[in-house]
């Protein structure tokens, strides 16, 4: 069983508001160093002061290089790596929503990579919407390198619609599953663990905007076995559980946590 890497500090991107916050707060109870980061600086500060304790905040743009560098670089020993971050349809056009939603997330595995050590672990949120795109050899394909200068150019090439926003959140969504999956073996080498999360339809300000102004979304929260939005604190706990000692054997893989719409919908 791998070590409970306590002295490591503990990351959370995109702590200031929704699933980030309610993650940082199940973390803050038992976090040695705990440092929150968000591209909203105001919206840390509110959360770090709430919680009080040892806690440190840094404001982060996922999409800035510059910026995931010097969140990496304050770090250190690496702990526990989550990642909340993200843009969803109705939030932005399709190619800023690929380029936060997966771009940027290989481009914070990739800096946070070598601080992995024995016990570390990193849990990436994805999306139901990842398991409802369909398999395509050629997508995959593209969608393993997200990034390649010509990413986009070539899932144009292949045939999708990258500027839709639902098609590019669907697929950035898959390709954050797909990252998780082949980046598992180089951690796992390093004693680490690296998981993702693919929340269903959650009661955040985010999630409820997408209930409103997508009606399809009312059909699926209708038709799932709960019947029900699921809460940020259901989420956060499934968090929890992963990034703890007794989920020692859980790495390379997704998490479904939809109330069982993928399943009433995929059949």
């Amino acid at each position: 069983m791998a070590a409970d890497r306590s002295t490591g500090t503990d990351v959370v991107l995109g702590a200031g508001s929704g699933m980030g916050e309610a993650v940082a707060r199940r973390l803050a109870a038992d976090s040695g160093r705990l440092l929150l980061a968000d591209i909203d600086a105001a919206a840390v500060e509110r959360v770090a002061g709430e919680l009080g304790g040892r806690i440190e905040v840094l404001r982060c743009d996922l999409t800035d290089p510059a910026d995931l560098q010097a969140l990496a670089d304050a770090t250190g020993d690496l702990g526990r790596l989550v990642l909340t971050a993200g843009l969803s349809p109705t939030m932005a056009p399709g190619r800023r929503i690929f380029e936060v939603d997966i771009i940027g997330p290989a481009r914070l595995v990739q800096a946070f990579e070598p601080l992995a050590g024995e016990g570390s672990v990193a849990v990436l949120l994805a999306s139901m919407a990842g398991h409802m795109f369909p398999a395509m050899e050629e997508v995959d394909r593209i969608l393993d390198d997200p990034l390649a200068p010509s990413v986009l150019d070539d899932l144009v090439g292949a045939g999708l619609d990258v500027d839709e926003p639902g098609m590019a959140y669907g697929i950035s969504k898959r390709a954050l599953m797909r990252l998780v999956r082949r980046r598992a073996p180089a951690w796992g080498a390093q004693g680490a663990r690296i998981v993702s999360v693919s929340p269903g339809i959650i009661d955040t300000p985010m999630g409820r905007k997408e209930f409103e102004q997508q009606p399809v979304m009312a059909d699926l929260v209708a038709g799932s076995p709960l019947g029900r939005m699921i809460d940020a604190d259901e989420i956060a706990a499934v968090v929890e559980f992963l990034l703890s000692p007794a989920a020692s054997a859980v790495t390379g893989t997704d998490v479904l946590v939809d109330g069982g719409a993928v399943a009433q919908l995929m059949g």
